[in-house]
């Protein structure tokens, strides 16, 4: 085993990485193509050409033979990870009919399909009506049949962009049940297609013939052949293996195998997750999803514009530090955390709300982000701290919500994601939770999570419980500082926690009077 090696593809939202990893968990080598290709031809779409992910993939696996030692002959298996909720449609050729629609994308069906009426019944006698609506008009599908009806008839396959590239590499219509994510006709308690009588059928206008066949993660799915060789530069017969999607891989790579670790993940999206095998809606009627361990499900709250928000101060504020860092030579980050440093633990009460984007339920469609308390004080250190603070007081509460509903308190608290490297907000995650805020060895988690999965398919650990043990550490972490941890306890209880609720009567007049957030 100790000449083994195990590729992972990570096609995030960002970049697409090879990553060379070895049964220890260890990063052996990678490599890295950024994604610059994404088009926005209406304001708020977001698209790409699904070949320029492929193109992509390829020019990494081949930047990362030219870079490393380890033979190609080594490597035992190659899986994929991918963003989520990333749609693709397929003619009869299995060529794509569309540029394919990004998680990002904020376009809406103006129209929804009708229901059966005891459906409807059902969906009004639950307060759910307005999810329903919800799930229709988010559905990329739906605005598709409408908007480009000939392009809906055309459309073979309807694929998630990690079913596009296990067919890319195998030539099969096949996905694993852990990338799952989106608006589809899936049962996320049995991991399957919906039955046939199932609401979700009703609501889009997908098929089954046009889904692919499922399989549990570290499912074999096929090898490499010669075409795929000569682009990928990864020899012809390595086996390719179900993966899932990034965050369920981030989950495991993090080491959060059992329901009292929480994974937080500080990326475009921030999210806290835990893994169990029983199903629980950590939000009532919001399913959990698929974990990248088969027959386990991952209670994720999410807040979708997580440390985007931090990408947003830097455009839009941050032009001093970034000129500041290259005159230096140092990161822009690093610059950023000493802004944090100069102001004091609860930004002097500059509490931020980090709804940058509506929700389906908690929060709700007519959700805003807020900013409250500004005093003449108060600098743009301090709106960077109360974002950073205001994100970890939502996962936070994210955390409750979860702890009520499984009836397991979580006692640690594991945090990955680019955000997870910067000190200052791992010590305020450390302060907002007042638990240990641990940070795992390597910043590649999701990559190991894919890791992890591929070794226990080709049998190098017998199970995923042996396989996260071995592959999977603690690096540093950060312990909670009781004077501050009871500053952001007052400031969550006595301030955040009713925020939500005095405002959204607002947020509802301020959607009326300027139709934004949109209702259709």
């Amino acid at each position: 085993m100790s000449n083994d090696y195990l590729l992972t593809i990570d096609n995030g939202t960002q970049s697409v990485r090879a990553l060379l990893f070895d049964p220890r968990g260890h990063l052996v080598d990678k490599a890295q193509v950024s994604i610059s290709s994404y088009q926005s031809p209406e304001p708020g779409w977001v698209e790409n050409d699904p070949e320029a992910f492929w193109q992509a993939l390829c020019q990494a696996c081949q930047h990362l033979w030219a870079n490393t030692s380890v033979p190609k002959s080594a490597v035992r298996g190659v899986v994929i990870t991918t963003q989520r909720a990333t749609v693709i449609n397929l003619d009869r050729d299995g060529k794509p009919l569309r540029p394919a629609i990004i998680w990002m994308d904020q376009r809406r069906a103006e129209q929804t399909r009708s229901l059966p009426w005891w459906w409807n019944i059902a969906f009004k006698a639950i307060g759910m009506s307005d999810v329903l609506k919800h799930f229709q008009r988010e559905a990329e599908c739906n605005w598709i049949a409408q908007h480009q009806p000939d392009i809906w008839a055309r459309t073979h396959k309807y694929l998630l962009l990690s079913g596009y590239l296990n067919y890319r590499f195998t030539g099969r219509y096949v996905d694993s049940t852990g990338s799952q994510v989106g608006y589809i006709p899936f049962d996320y308690k049995q991991g399957r297609w919906a039955a046939t009588h199932d609401w979700k059928w009703n609501a889009l206008p997908i098929t089954p013939d046009m889904l692919p066949e499922l399989v549990a993660p570290g499912t074999v799915i096929g090898q490499v052949d010669a075409k795929v060789a000569a682009e990928t530069g990864i020899p012809v017969g390595t086996p390719i293996i179900a993966g899932a999607a990034d965050k369920a891989c981030e989950v495991i790579g993090a080491g959060c195998l059992t329901p009292e670790i929480a994974c937080l993940s500080y990326g475009t999206a921030a999210t806290i997750n835990t893994t169990t095998p029983r199903y629980v809606e950590a939000t009532p009627f919001i399913p959990p999803y698929q974990a990248a361990i088969p027959g386990h499900y991952n209670t994720e709250i999410q807040i979708t514009r997580g440390f985007w928000m931090v990408s947003w101060f830097k455009e839009q504020f941050g032009l001093h530090e970034q000129l500041e860092a290259e005159q230096l030579g140092v990161s822009p980050e690093s610059l950023f955390d000493k802004l944090v440093g100069a102001v004091p633990p609860g930004s002097l009460g500059l509490m931020l709300q980090p709804f940058w984007n509506p929700g389906i339920k908690v929060p709700g469609p007519e959700a805003k982000g807020a900013v409250i308390g500004f005093g003449d004080a108060h600098t743009r250190a301090h709106l960077y701290r109360a974002i950073i603070e205001g994100l970890t007081y939502a996962l936070r509460e994210g955390k409750e919500r979860i702890e009520k509903r499984s009836g397991t308190a979580i006692s640690r608290v594991r945090v990955s994601g680019g955000g997870s490297q910067s000190d200052a907000a791992m010590q305020i995650t450390a302060n907002v939770f007042n638990l240990p805020s641990e940070r795992p060895h390597l910043y590649e988690t999701s990559g190991l999570g894919g890791a992890i999965i591929a070794s226990v398919g080709l049998g190098l650990h017998h199970d995923f419980a042996s396989a996260i043990r071995e592959m999977t550490r603690i690096g540093q972490v950060f312990e909670p500082q009781p004077e501050h941890a009871y500053t952001y306890e007052q400031l969550y209880t006595r301030v955040y926690q009713r925020m939500y609720q005095r405002l959204q009567p607002l947020y509802e007049d301020i959607r009326d009077i300027t139709g934004y957030p949109s209702q259709a």
